[in-house]
């Protein structure tokens, strides 16, 4: 990164695509592309000392048009102040992040998954669904994430899975009965993902080359909805509620929230606060009284 003063003659546009827009390094779905992206098509000839607070309103005003959904204008008010703050920190930009509006954070989802709700499911789950789901629900893993655990991930001897989550954190967690029972039905000398083995084991499909026919997350969650369909559930069910629901019950059998945070893989406490909203339960008065003993505190200090 140049420091200040440093390239001032370089325009808006050049120093946004260079750092925002690359797109051999940048997700092109991602809040901070679609903002540089805005701020280019507003203001991309200008240099950075040049900007104003009407450019941001320009771009702010647009972002209001485009997107309706509270956590789409949430994440990309928030990409917008960061990439405002960074121009003034490196590039010279007057300082114009507060300008931008604060749309509050959508509450998190509250749903979870009713015991003869999941047994009904995985209970008529073809093999490769069922994996899906308990990787979901026995380990909490992000339905995204645990349709990419393959034999690399899986220490059989130990009978653990090691992975990177979302956030890019190292987390290892051990399978449960059913999860083994399912990955020793697969193959453990290729590189293809466990719910992409048992999908191919059960169905008709071509090969293309040495590899197996891709399996993507959309035709699991459209199995998933016409199995919802079958068995007369009508509660809208998510996958990731199976995340949730083993959250939920892991802060209620233990009582500690850093547990939480560990099946979760939060790197960050506060994510898993916000991750079981819903779930705080109320202070109450004799709790209050009880922390007030002397005998309360000797114990804490012990």
């Amino acid at each position: 990164m140049p420091p200040k003063n440093e390239g001032a003659g370089q325009r808006v546009a050049e120093i946004l695509r260079a750092s925002f827009c690359d797109p051999a390094t940048t997700n092109k779905g991602g809040h901070q592309y679609q903002v540089a992206q805005l701020l280019i098509t507003y203001a991309g000839t200008l240099r950075p000392s040049q900007l104003t607070a009407a450019h941001v309103l320009e771009v702010e005003d647009e972002m209001r048009k485009r997107y309706k959904a509270p956590s789409t204008k949430h994440n990309r008010s928030k990409a917008l102040r960061q990439i405002l703050r960074w121009l003034w920190e490196n590039w010279d930009a007057p300082k114009l992040d507060g300008h931008v509006r604060r749309f509050a954070p959508p509450r998190p989802r509250n749903v979870c998954v009713r015991d003869d709700e999941k047994a009904r499911i995985l209970g008529a789950a073809p093999p490769h669904v069922k994996l899906w789901l308990l990787l979901c629900s026995d380990l909490a893993i992000r339905s995204g994430t645990a349709i990419l655990i393959a034999p690399e991930h899986y220490n059989e001897d130990k009978g653990t899975l090691t992975f990177k989550t979302k956030c890019d954190e190292r987390l290892t967690l051990p399978v449960t009965e059913e999860i083994a029972a399912l990955l020793a039905t697969c193959n453990m000398e290729i590189d293809q993902p466990f719910v992409h083995q048992l999908w191919y084991t059960n169905h008709t499909a071509s090969r293309t080359g040495s590899r197996l026919v891709s399996y993507g997350r959309n035709c699991l969650q459209r199995v998933f909805r016409n199995l919802q369909i079958k068995l007369n559930i009508t509660r809208n069910l998510h996958p990731h509620d199976f995340r949730r629901t083993t959250a939920v019950a892991m802060l209620r059998a233990t009582g500690d929230i850093r547990d939480v945070q560990a099946i979760l893989g939060h790197k960050n406490l506060q994510s898993t606060f916000w991750y079981l909203d819903h779930e705080m339960r109320p202070v109450e008065r004799r709790t209050l009284e009880l922390i007030k003993t002397p005998a309360w505190g000797k114990e804490r200090t012990a």
